[in-house]
């Protein structure tokens, strides 16, 4: 999108979460004002049909909150996210966050994945044991045992799209994506070969998420390595 066009969709929505709600009988609520997100997010923050756009609805209000500071502070870069909440303070993100996080909403189908059952196969041992001689751990000893995530900062890793788990564990690679430090996702998107991010995120999009989508309360054990956002 020519960089004009950004800036001029950041300033509608930057108005639309701003609005005091003084120019006519639209209410001056927090949810009214969250529509500007899902101009990308998708209807209820439920993720766009492109697959790039991720979900916001339901993920633990930590993660979000934290990565809208992320994205304001300059550790994640996008555009349009950027100078779309460079103004808002801490507390009012907050409050977004809390707003999504509250949203219980069904989850799109599973992408069939395409790659070989060994392939697959071997993705979900990364997935669900790690590889202690590289350093890696499981998926599942920070995300949960069910991959939904666990409060009060760590998202689920299940219902989102192929292109979006590529996607961000690239942005991590390349130094396009960080995190607070510890920022242990570096590590471990730096770790995997391309041909194993490949099939784990063929893996996990292919997965149906459980009846109960929600957050893990806690992480049974303490979990492998230091990471921002964790307890």
């Amino acid at each position: 999108m020519p960089t004009r066009l950004l800036h001029a969709l950041a300033a509608t929505l930057l108005a639309l979460l701003c609005a005091t709600g003084t120019a006519g009988p639209v209410p001056d609520t927090l949810a009214q004002r969250a529509l500007a997100c899902t101009v990308c997010h998708g209807k209820q923050g439920r993720a766009a049909p492109d697959g790039y756009y991720p979900r916001l609805a339901g993920k633990p209000a930590g993660y979000l909150y934290n990565q809208l500071l992320n994205f304001r502070d300059g550790r994640r870069d996008y555009g349009l996210m950027s100078e779309l909440i460079t103004p808002l303070s801490d507390a009012y993100l907050r409050e977004l966050a809390d707003h999504f996080a509250a949203l219980d909403l069904p989850y799109p189908a599973p992408q069939p994945p395409t790659l070989p059952p060994a392939e697959l196969a071997r993705a979900e041992v990364l997935i669900r044991q790690g590889d202690p001689a590289r350093r890696l751990p499981a998926c599942t000893s920070c995300h949960g045992e069910r991959l939904t995530g666990v409060q009060p900062a760590v998202p689920g890793l299940l219902g989102l799209s192929r292109d979006y788990l590529n996607g961000q564990l690239g942005a991590w690679r390349s130094g396009q994506r960080r995190a607070q430090a510890p920022d242990c996702m570096a590590h471990i998107a730096k770790t995997l070969t391309t041909t194993e991010i490949n099939a784990i995120t063929q893996y996990l999009a292919g997965r149906a998420v459980p009846a109960d989508a929600h957050p893990a309360a806690a992480l049974p054990a303490p979990a492998p390595m230091r990471c921002a956002g964790m307890p």
